[in-house]
């Protein structure tokens, strides 16, 4: 989606530019499919219908595709037996049966503790500024599961201090949110009548025969003031600009031989494997999903979406798997997985399921092994636009991609720019 969105802004910045996809489609992680009736993505399950997104909806025609959550579906985490419902105000926090009482009073004196500290694990920051009853319950499990990663395991300059600056937090979280209305209202959860697939297809249409699937780059070398890049096919192309969107380890390959040590440092990222499995049941859950606390770790599940009440997907459910909790479980066998999934599900919900699919995903840790980028650079004309980099999610790979389209059109106004993708 990096690429492809970096392709469309490059066209709307006048800039000539080929985006190269190495598969036979477009997407990336994000795939979709019809299955035993369900439709099925392998990938993100729903994206925020941010500003941005929502403007790229419109110009791509995708509006009649659209499909929104309803109101009001809140979160779940599953602790001391039972899902308890994760309040989005200050308010319904107070009253919740998500924290026994002493946890809520421990994390009501977040103002009073200090701002982030040089080389502060994830962990260690949440638990001091909110106590260990709510770190494992509600925060470590939803701030992990974004990346698949324990918490403990991620630094918060590395990984954290981002979004923190991102929502103009300074010392205090809870005085933040007390400015913005003591409420939590994060952009409504949508997806396609397709799934999710439909958004990189549409781009990879409007882009025409500038998008080329099956164009697999073989090697990238510098050549006079600009950059030749050969593919697998014996056909090659030279470029002012080149942007890689693709992930760190097939990067750190692309680099070698121009950028030997920024290659070094891309190889050194470590990815978390995730196994999702794919579920039919007949409930009566309602909400976006839930999360498993950190005092429940030895289940295997690590939370599930309800595909079902979030776009009317007729009993279906996304469970997810593996992970840094547990790095060798993506690695079992589809019976295995199917199994551990429908008995975790049967405990955590207490409704019987079927398996429909398994798959698995890789997805870039930010733990401590991002320390390796500390002083990352590229030579001129080349650049990188990642879920590796940046903010991982829908809205920061658009966000990035126009970003940095926004910088070869200043520099390179005339230039060609190409986008190695997949």
């Amino acid at each position: 989606i990096t690429g492809l969105s970096l392709g469309w802004e490059l066209e709307r910045q006048g800039v000539d530019f080929v985006v190269l996809e190495a598969s036979d489609r477009a997407g990336g992680v994000i795939r979709s499919a019809d299955v035993d009736g369900h439709t099925l993505d392998w990938g993100p399950q729903r994206i925020r219908l941010t500003g941005d997104l929502e403007g790229l909806v419109k110009e791509l025609g995708l509006e009649d595709e659209l499909i929104t959550a309803p109101e009001g579906l809140g979160i779940s985490v599953y602790r001391d037996g039972k899902l308890r419902a994760i309040p989005y105000s200050l308010a319904g926090f107070v009253t919740a049966d998500v924290l026994p009482f002493r946890s809520k009073l421990r994390a009501l004196l977040e103002p009073f503790t200090a701002g982030p500290r040089p080389r502060e694990k994830v962990s260690e920051y949440f638990t001091r500024k909110f106590g260990r009853g709510t770190y494992e319950t509600i925060i470590g499990p939803l701030y992990g599961g974004l990346y698949s990663t324990d918490p403990a395991d991620m630094e918060v300059d590395l990984s954290l201090a981002h979004v923190l600056r991102q929502f103009k937090v300074g010392r205090s979280l809870l005085l933040r949110l007390l400015r913005r209305g003591g409420r939590i209202s994060p952009p409504r959860a949508c997806t396609f009548r397709d799934g999710m697939q439909a958004l990189p297809e549409a781009l990879a249409r409007r882009l025409g025969e500038r998008f080329r699937s099956c164009s697999r780059v073989r090697s990238l070398e510098q050549a006079g003031d600009g950059w030749r890049i050969a593919l697998d096919d014996e056909t090659a192309f030279d470029a002012h600009d080149v942007v890689l969107t693709t992930p760190a380890h097939v990067t750190a390959e692309l680099l070698r031989s121009s950028a030997p040590d920024a290659a070094d440092a891309a190889s050194a990222l470590k990815y978390n494997r995730l196994a999702m499995v794919h579920l039919e049941a007949e409930t009566d859950l309602q909400g976006n999903g839930f999360k498993v606390s950190f005092e429940d770790r030895h289940l295997a599940l690590g939370g599930v979406t309800f595909n079902d009440s979030l776009f009317s997907r007729k009993n279906l459910y996304t469970a997810y798997l593996g992970g840094g909790w547990h790095p060798d479980l993506a690695d079992r066998d589809d019976d295995t997985l199917a199994r551990a999934a429908v008995e975790d599900f049967r405990l955590t919900t207490g409704f019987d399921a079927r398996p429909i699919s398994v798959d698995r995903a890789e997805i870039p840790a930010w733990d401590t092994s991002w320390r390796a980028l500390d002083g990352f650079s590229l030579p001129d004309g080349l650049h990188v636009a990642a879920n590796w980099t940046e903010r991982p999610g829908i809205p920061g790979r658009l966000s990035q991609a126009r970003r940095v389209a926004r910088a070869v059109a200043t520099g390179r106004r005339a230039a060609t720019a190409v986008s190695t993708v997949g």
